[in-house]
């Protein structure tokens, strides 16, 4: 069956290939989000597109005029000229490695303003306008939470790839930075619902080999979404000086992560006897760190995860002598040191913790993995 229901004279969208596990052409798939769902159209781009771009694209009237491909309409000669494939070629002809190409799991920032960097703003079709993200150095002001009283304040921000870092200042004519975030363990992810902001960013860097958390904000989503592309690129060149002979397909899963999983659970102390503390956790890769708030600057404590070649390993439940948890649903993680006892509220929070907690135990540890290993310090 084709992918899509279309009356277009001579116009034929084929099928998605099961077997093969990948598009035979892209019209079976969302343009702009890569969802495999393009019940939509755009008579003024010429793309198909999923229900949840559409309503972006609804959002700028102006470039883009959407119809379900359900209705009865005549499709106009752009849409049988055109196409997903004949407009990625024209409007995304020049996207830089490093930038960002959000899927339909991103928040809807990162989507919208990809939709208007192609098709309103033209960024990809003439590079001088990638600039702001591209040149290696920018400064500007963002709203950042402050470590101590939860407060916004605007505070001056530089990112230098010559200097290797970004760095913040807490006054606008201050000449020594308060924070310092090299490059090498500089990491950025959107955080809307956590940070109480659409436009909200959570920044991070490895300081004394322990997770330093910075929440910023910026009132104008481009703004905000250059910030991150500007990392991102600060990060590609960075990598492609250390790792000389990898390719671009190798070091751009490495520029920036979304965290694996976040949530409460409750967890207790190294001897399990001084009772269950709800706390904040955060999986961010090897990592699992956990704080009394999720907007905390640092964590109370972290945990590396290793493999199970290396003796790690997670069970279900608790054993049984465990006292002082309030939550029924443990969680025991094994590693060659210790045993860390968690419990979670609902069976279905137990689940998704272990299936995270198992994927990073299934995967071989890297060389470098063993190094941070070695080094890690954990606070009980």
């Amino acid at each position: 069956m084709p992918c899509l229901q279309l009356k277009i004279p001579n116009f034929q969208l084929r099928n998605w290939n099961k077997k093969e596990d990948h598009f035979q052409v892209t019209n079976c798939g969302c343009q702009d989000c890569l969802s495999f769902k393009p019940d939509w159209a755009s008579l003024t781009l010429g793309v198909f597109v999923c229900q949840a771009c559409s309503l972006l694209h609804r959002s700028i009237p102006h470039i883009s005029r959407v119809k379900s491909v359900q209705d009865t309409w005549d499709a106009s000669e752009l849409m049988a000229a055109m196409g997903n494939g004949a407009a990625k070629a024209k409007y995304e002809q020049k996207v830089p490695a490093f930038y960002y190409r959000p899927t339909h799991t991103d928040c809807k920032l990162l989507r919208e303003q990809w939709i208007r960097a192609k098709y309103e703003r033209n960024e990809f079709e003439f590079i001088e306008k990638q600039e702001p993200y591209s040149a290696g150095y920018r400064e500007g002001f963002l709203w950042k939470r402050g470590r101590d009283n939860g407060q916004f304040l605007s505070r001056k921000f530089v990112l230098s790839e010559r200097e290797g870092a970004l760095k913040y200042f807490n006054k606008q004519d201050a000449r020594d930075p308060k924070a310092i975030m090299k490059i090498e363990t500089l990491n950025a992810t959107f955080q809307p619902a956590k940070i109480g902001n659409p436009c909200g960013l959570q920044i991070t860097y490895l300081k004394d080999n322990s997770t330093r958390n910075i929440f910023v904000y910026h009132s104008d989503a481009k703004e905000m979404v250059d910030w991150f592309n500007a990392i991102r690129a600060a990060r590609f060149h960075y990598l492609q000086v250390a790792f000389p002979g990898a390719s671009d397909e190798e070091l751009v899963p490495k520029l920036t992560r979304n965290f694996m999983k976040e949530g409460f659970m409750e967890k207790t102390g190294p001897k399990h006897t001084e009772g269950f503390k709800k706390r904040w956790f955060t999986m961010d890769d090897r990592r699992l760190m956990y704080f009394k708030d999720p907007l905390d600057a640092y964590a109370r404590g972290e945990v590396f995860i290793g493999s199970k070649e290396n003796s790690y390993t997670v069970l279900a439940g608790l054993p049984p002598s465990t006292q002082g948890y309030h939550w029924n649903h443990g969680i025991t993680i094994v590693t060659p040191d210790r045993k860390f006892l968690f419990a979670c509220e609902t069976e279905a929070e137990q689940q998704d913790w272990i299936a995270a907690f198992q994927r990073v135990i299934n995967r071989p540890m890297r060389p470098q993995e063993y190094a941070v290993e070695a080094h890690f310090k954990h606070k009980p």
